[in-house]
């Protein structure tokens, strides 16, 4: 849940993408402090220099107030000024607090932490996968307390043809990792049996390009009949996808379609990981990388 202020409206900090810790009512903070960070707020959210009245009018100041701050700011250097065109961007000590942030964030440390909480929010087994060297590996599930129980195990990997996860990995690494995983996968009848996958590349990359268009993945009742999954990508501040969270459960229980709630629960998830791992997306739509 986005963090709001007094009037109900999320946070500056919070539009920003940042992910802020709930704060007690009863909590009193530096209000001075809370009017500084809506300008830098507004900076992050920019990523191009600001003029002063631009920038105050993102924070909700005159632009008076807004320059006391910046006085401030440029002292400590988390703000520095354009001696040409008097614009503000963000300084040095910014860099240095961004880089200390990244250096002690761990992606999957902060996925294993989520899943508990969205497993008990949709009901529905949570599994938290990476890429290793034998492809879309499995290391940590949640299993669902009122669903049935799936054989899905910390260490196993996932079929790239047949599964949610592995296309969310196809669809969202680059084409020089997958690449060779889908080729074995292509070329082995036997697992695209089992898997109930595509049997052509065409229609795979197809599939792909669909899920990365619409930034998840969904198989119902394959590879095993009776069983929906959905998948998500997460990713960091390069915009290099770090693993998947993925929703399983019982077809009839596990909506799928857009707009679902178990779909809604999982996306605001993985939003909410990326941009703790300080991913800023160009657009609402995903980051697309080129060739499958």
């Amino acid at each position: 849940m986005a963090a709001s202020g007094r009037d109900g409206r999320a946070s500056p900090i919070a539009r920003s993408g940042a992910v802020v810790q709930p704060i007690r009512p009863s909590a009193r903070g530096v209000q001075s402090i809370e009017i500084g960070g809506r300008l830098l707020a507004a900076l992050v959210r920019s990523r191009q220099p600001m003029m002063l009245r631009d920038l105050a009018n993102q924070a909700g100041l005159t632009p008076g107030q807004a320059h006391a701050y910046l006085v401030s700011f440029r002292k400590l250097e988390i703000v520095e000024q354009d001696a040409a065109t008097g614009r503000y961007q963000l300084g040095p000590f910014a860099l240095h607090l961004g880089l200390a942030r990244q250096r002690s964030t761990d992606a999957v440390r902060l996925a294993t932490a989520a899943a508990p909480a969205l497993c008990e929010e949709t009901d529905l087994m949570t599994v938290v996968t990476v890429w290793g060297s034998g492809g879309a590996t499995v290391v940590y599930v949640e299993e669902a307390a009122n669903q049935i129980l799936i054989n899905v195990k910390p260490g196993i990997t996932y079929s790239i043809v047949g599964t949610a996860t592995g296309k969310v990995f196809a669809a969202f690494l680059p084409a020089k990792i997958v690449e060779p995983a889908i080729a074995r996968e292509l070329g082995n009848l036997k697992l695209l049996q089992r898997a109930g996958g595509p049997v052509d590349a065409a229609t795979l990359e197809a599939e792909i390009a669909a899920v990365r268009a619409g930034g998840y993945a969904a198989t119902v009742d394959k590879p095993i009949p009776g069983l929906t999954a959905i998948s998500a990508p997460v990713f960091d501040f390069t915009s290099r996808m770090q693993l998947a969270m993925t929703l399983i459960g019982p077809s009839q229980f596990l909506d799928a379609r857009p707009g679902s709630a178990p779909l809604t629960a999982l996306l605001q998830a993985t939003q909410t990981l990326s941009a703790q791992l300080g991913y800023m997306p160009e657009s609402e739509a995903p980051p697309r990388i080129e060739g499958v």
